[in-house]
Formats: C-alpha cells, sequence, structure tokens
C-alpha cells in the first residue's frame, strides 16, 4: 500500500544518509593514519611515496572484486598519471604540514575545475562559482600569507598541488563518465601502486611489525571500503545531499588528529578554513549541486580523497 511504500522509501533514504556518513567518516582518517608516530622511522622525504604505495595496494584488494564492466580509453593512462601524482602530493602534504592544511589546499579543487571549464572548455559560469572562487581564493591566501615563512612550505605547495591535480583527476573522469565507476577506481589504484613500485625498490623501506597494520587499514578501512559505503549510499540519495554530509570530511580531519597527536591547526588555518567550506556550501549545497560523484569514481582529499 501507498503507507508501506512510503515508509520503505524513508528507510532507504536513512540507510543511505547513513552509508555516505560512515564513508564521511572513514575517508576523514587519512590525517590520522599519515601522521601516526608508526611511521617515523620513515624517511621524511619519502614517506608521502610510501604511503602512497601502501594505500593503493591494499584499496585494490577491496575495489577489484567490484570490477563489473572493463573497458579501455587513451584518455585512461593520462589520468592514472594525474592520480598517482595527487596521492603523492597530498599525502606528502599531510607528512610535511598540519592535517588542515593538507585537507583544506586539496578542497580548492573546484576552484581549478573551474577555471579550466570555464576559460578552457567554454562552460557558462553561475553567480556561486564565483562566491567559490572568491571563497577559496580568500582561504588559500590567508593559508599560503602565514605558512609560506614558516616551517612547511614544501607541504602547503605539495597541498595546493593536490588541489590542482585533483581538479585534474574529475575532469578527467568528466570524460571518461560513460565507463563503468568501480573500473576506474580500479585502474586508478592498481596504475599507482604499479607507477610507485620502481621508486619503492630504490628506497629500500619495507613495513615492520605493527605497520603492516596500519597500512592495511590506511587501505582498506579509510579508502576502500567507503567507497564502497558512498556507491551504496548514492542509489537512494541526491547528489546534492550527499555532497553536503560528506563536507564533514575536511571538518573531522584535523579533529582526530587533534584528538590522536594532539596537533592543533593555527588560527590562519581555521580562518581559511572556513572560507573555503563556505565556497564549498554555497555552491554544492545551496545550490543543489552534486560534487562528490567524482570522488566515487576515483576513490580518493581529502581528497580524491
Amino acid at each position: 500500500n501507498e503507507f508501506g511504500d512510503e515508509t520503505q522509501q524513508r528507510q532507504r533514504i536513512m540507510r543511505g544518509r547513513l552509508c555516505v556518513l560512515a564513508a564521511a567518516i572513514m575517508w576523514s582518517t587519512s590525517g590520522f593514519f599519515a601522521q601516526s608516530p608508526v611511521f617515523s622511522d620513515w624517511p621524511e622525504s619519502e614517506r608521502g611515496l610510501l604511503l602512497a604505495f601502501w594505500r593503493a595496494t591494499f584499496a585494490s584488494s577491496v575495489l577489484i572484486p567490484m570490477t563489473r564492466r572493463r573497458s579501455w580509453s587513451p584518455l585512461m593512462p593520462v589520468m592514472v598519471v594525474i592520480f598517482v601524482l595527487m596521492n603523492i602530493t597530498f599525502l606528502t602534504a599531510l607528512v610535511r604540514t598540519t592535517s588542515a592544511n593538507a585537507i583544506w589546499l586539496q578542497n580548492t579543487a573546484p576552484m581549478w575545475v573551474f577555471f579550466v571549464g570555464v576559460f578552457g572548455l567554454g562552460e557558462v559560469a553561475r553567480r556561486a562559482d564565483y562566491w567559490l572562487i572568491g571563497c577559496c581564493a580568500a582561504g588559500v591566501g590567508f593559508i599560503l600569507w602565514y605558512e609560506m615563512g614558516g616551517k612547511s612550505p614544501v607541504g602547503v605547495i605539495c597541498g595546493l598541488l593536490s588541489g590542482a591535480t585533483y581538479a585534474a583527476v574529475v575532469l578527467c573522469l568528466r570524460q571518461l563518465r560513460g565507463h563503468d565507476a568501480a573500473w576506474l577506481a580500479v585502474v586508478n589504484h592498481v596504475g599507482t601502486a604499479l607507477a610507485i613500485s620502481p621508486l619503492l625498490l630504490t628506497t629500500g623501506v619495507l613495513p615492520q611489525g605493527m605497520q603492516w597494520v596500519y597500512l592495511a587499514a590506511f587501505g582498506i578501512f579509510q579508502m576502500g571500503l567507503p567507497y564502497v559505503l558512498f556507491a551504496l549510499g548514492l542509489r537512494s540519495l541526491s547528489g546534492h545531499e550527499a555532497s553536503g554530509i560528506v563536507l564533514l570530511e575536511p571538518l573531522l580531519v584535523p579533529l582526530w588528529v587533534w584528538i590522536a597527536y594532539r596537533q592543533l591547526p593555527a588560527w590562519w588555518t581555521v580562518l581559511g578554513g572556513a572560507f573555503i567550506l563556505t565556497g564549498l556550501l554555497i555552491r554544492y549545497v545551496a545550490v543543489g549541486a552534486g560534487s562528490r560523484a567524482a570522488r566515487v569514481v576515483a576513490a580518493e582529499p581529502t581528497h580524491v580523497q
């Protein structure tokens, strides 16, 4: 009957919300894993590279069974190269600067997508897009102004580059939207592991003891399983509602790091992040536009993250 159908629909929507919420919380643990003291004996200059390899390797073990339809496009190798750079720069940023800096700078990706879309592809800009650009520019400006003269300029630069490369991955995924999303996720993560493996051999660094546990959790819990949950949630939620829920991720990343390691973001990072969050809320929630469908396909920012 009609009442029963309505009840079932509400239950499906609630399950979808819980799935997306769980995915956002799991994605938000990136800083917890990347900044763990367990990896303190790894060289700081190579730690982001090593983490990117092992996270991609373990995430692939979850994503490969999801693949149903395999396909090929000449654009896929380009996407993989950019995806590799995105992972390395983001994880290096997590290692070399605060988790708050890293996640908020990566969340400037929509700004880069806007520039390419409007000035390169001739897309029409909306008023909300300009709010996004203004807020992101103000937020990045605050963070860069105070951080570039400090101890972590490399981390801040990598964070900004991770946002630009994430945007490039999104643009590639737009062109590949006719291909199976799970397959594209597998291509990206397997490609990342294969691309980094020769460099991994030159470092001579292999995980020991508890590092294996953390790396497996990093790949499976923080990356692979959230992809599955988010994909399930999107079956019963609109894109803009899912977008609003996953905006919890950049808010929670520094929270977990503070709880675990007592690392507090600087006031300028909080202010800069507030500007960026405001722009994202206006662009992707207030106007009802979905932003994280690309995150499902790419499976990564905290991220494509």
